[in-house]
């Protein structure tokens, strides 16, 4: 009685893991095939090459929020409408992944307008008009265009059961949420997730004193290059189909993206990420003031050579 049915185990299981892996491959093409769809209008380039430069955008549209939410207060689900939270061009050639953060307040001429202006204003338009705005003042051919929500970011990180990053010091920021009571490696849920990326009043804790800083936003580039370098090697590294799926299902849930993005390049992007944090560069800018607006300008010159790795070159607006 016992070898036929060893036999009969030995025959099934393989097909069973098979029908399994289907499975869930056709359900993430589902969840993949019933995302928003973003016309950007003809603003996308057309790929002639191998690399491939991709828009991140992290909105923070208030959709799904509800007062239940966690950190619902910090979050504000009373703001409607969507604006540009976060933008970064994720560069992928040969293999190796670059990316790069083009802070909220750079000073760039709006496409649409002509009239100079902050880059994350020019979203407000669409975010063609937003894709437009990089190729225009950046030189950056734009191939695909994927953005994050509030919901779908704090989805995506518990999925993963959370994300480790190392703090030098306890940390706090009143207006995101952030509170990290001790220095080390920290696992942060999706709420305090999203109050690290979103920190644009970081203050750290020092033989007991709060030391503001000095950095603005450009440690805040830095904070979310490094915790999205981890986060895209992380998910590169998954291969637990459980976490898989979940983490599918969390992206769906406010995630926009092109209408030429498909599954295939979703698969390949998450291939050519695994094993592999992107290389984190910086683009040059300067503070300045425009009227009353405190800004950041683009230092045209230092900033040539960091452009040309994402095929770009600099404008500079008037």
């Amino acid at each position: 009685m016992f070898r036929p049915k060893l036999r009969w185990i030995f025959l099934y299981f393989p097909l069973a893991v098979i029908l399994v892996i289907v499975g869930a491959l056709g359900w993430a093409w589902y969840r993949f095939d019933s995302l928003y769809r973003v016309d950007l209008e003809g603003a996308l380039a057309t790929q002639s090459g191998t690399a491939t430069n991709y828009l991140l955008v992290g909105s923070d549209s208030r959709e799904g929020i509800t007062d239940d939410t966690p950190n619902a207060g910090v979050i504000g689900p009373s703001v409607s409408g969507r604006r540009a939270d976060t933008i970064i061009v994720l560069r992928v050639a040969a293999g190796k992944a670059t990316m790069m953060s083009i802070p909220r307040d750079l000073w760039v001429t709006n496409p649409k307008t002509g009239r100079p202006g902050r880059i994350n204003a020019t979203y407000n338009d669409s975010p063609a008009n937003l894709v437009r705005s990089v190729t225009a003042n950046l030189g950056i051919p734009i191939h695909h265009y994927l953005e994050v929500s509030f919901v779908s970011f704090s989805g995506m990180v518990d999925a993963m059961g959370g994300v480790t990053i190392d703090f030098p010091h306890p940390a706090l920021d009143h207006h995101s949420g952030l509170n990290i009571i001790a220095s080390g490696p920290v696992r942060l849920d999706g709420t305090q997730a999203l109050a690290y990326v979103r920190s644009r009043h970081y203050v750290e804790i020092i033989d007991g004193k709060e030391v503001p800083d000095p950095t603005a936003d450009l440690g805040r580039q830095q904070r979310q290059q490094t915790f999205i370098r981890t986060v895209l090697k992380n998910v590169g590294d998954t291969r637990n189909p459980v976490t898989l799926m979940k983490l599918v299902g969390a992206a769906a849930d406010g995630t926009r993206v092109d209408q030429e993005l498909g599954f295939g390049d979703i698969v390949s992007l998450a291939r050519n990420l695994s094993g592999t944090a992107p290389e984190s560069v910086v683009l040059p800018t300067r503070p300045a003031k425009k009227g009353r607006a405190a800004v950041l300008v683009l230092r045209t010159q230092e900033a040539v050579g960091v452009l040309a790795g994402f095929d770009g070159a600099p404008h500079a607006p008037k």
